[in-house]
């Protein structure tokens, strides 16, 4: 297990070594920048074509228009959604680089989730956009996994790490299951899919509210109700489902209400004390921490 522990990077280390660090710093950066080179260039492109032509081949956002579900997202929204998470994640990625060995460290150790981050985004954006719905799901899934391991296993790092790193990227990870789910499907506008639309859009309610009792995770909570939003204003003027915009502003009100109810005692000083709250330790709490 000790043996294990050492070439799997994935496993929780208090220090790195410098040479370890110099392959963070590479590789964090360069899958970052291929993470945002896919994922504008698509939003403006299209695939070339492949010489099978089985797929249709369109840009991200064409892919969402051509099939609308219950999970069709706004445009705009999704797109400010994906500008703040880059700009955060230079943020984080700034801090590889720091002077300070603890922000060092601290950065390095969730490294290898973060590059198979975006090196499964990466193939997700490829297949998306040629219409492999399936595989792009099977792709989400192990990010969503990945991710979630990441989350339980590093809950106690900084908001400089948390939110670009480990929040942001699995609360889209976690709506876009859904998204491309809904695509996936056969009679994506049936009245069973629309039923299903219907009870399925309360799990991100659910899934919200777990993190911000729990773990009092305001950034998790900020990044869904913002999806939310992307779910509400694309149903709402497309008018396909008509409860579907009701239920998806209802639950971007109630995650942003209960969100904000921890992060304004957070940032004030005068936090909540429910659940694991309870506990007085600082490392218990490492979201309200700035560095």
């Amino acid at each position: 297990m000790v043996e294990w522990n050492k070439y799997n990077p994935f496993s929780k280390r208090e220090s790195h070594g410098s040479a370890s660090i110099t392959t963070y710093k590479v590789l964090t950066l360069l899958t970052w920048v291929l993470s945002i080179v896919v994922s504008v260039y698509y939003v403006f492109h299209s695939p070339k074509h492949s010489h099978k032509g089985h797929h249709i081949e369109k840009r991200i956002w064409d892919q969402n228009d051509l099939y609308p579900t219950a999970f069709t997202l706004n445009h705009l929204i999704t797109d400010i959604y994906w500008i703040t998470l880059f700009i955060f994640q230079f943020g984080y990625i700034t801090h590889l680089f720091s002077s300070n060995a603890d922000h060092v460290n601290a950065a390095a150790s969730v490294g290898s989730h973060f590059i198979a981050n975006n090196l499964l985004h990466f193939a997700f954006v490829e297949l998306f956009v040629r219409s492999y719905f399936g595989w792009a799901e099977l792709i989400l899934i192990i990010n969503f996994l990945n991710l979630s391991s990441l989350y339980f296993r590093h809950n106690t790092y900084p908001r400089f790490i948390h939110a670009p790193v480990v929040s942001g990227p699995l609360a889209w990870t976690f709506v876009a299951i859904y998204w491309n789910g809904a695509i996936m499907v056969p009679h994506p506008h049936s009245l069973v899919a629309r039923i299903f639309g219907n009870i399925f859009i309360w799990s991100i309610l659910a899934y919200g509210s777990f993190f911000i009792v729990i773990y009092k995770d305001y950034t998790m909570g900020y990044w869904l109700s913002s999806l939310a939003a992307a779910i509400g204003v694309a149903q709402f003027t497309r008018h396909i489902i008509a409860l579907q915009w009701i239920f998806a502003f209802t639950i971007m009100a109630i995650l942003f209400l209960g969100t904000t109810g921890v992060a304004v005692p957070a940032w004030t000083g005068k936090e909540i004390k429910w659940g694991r709250a309870r506990e007085p330790d600082a490392e218990r709490a490492p979201l309200l921490n700035d560095e």
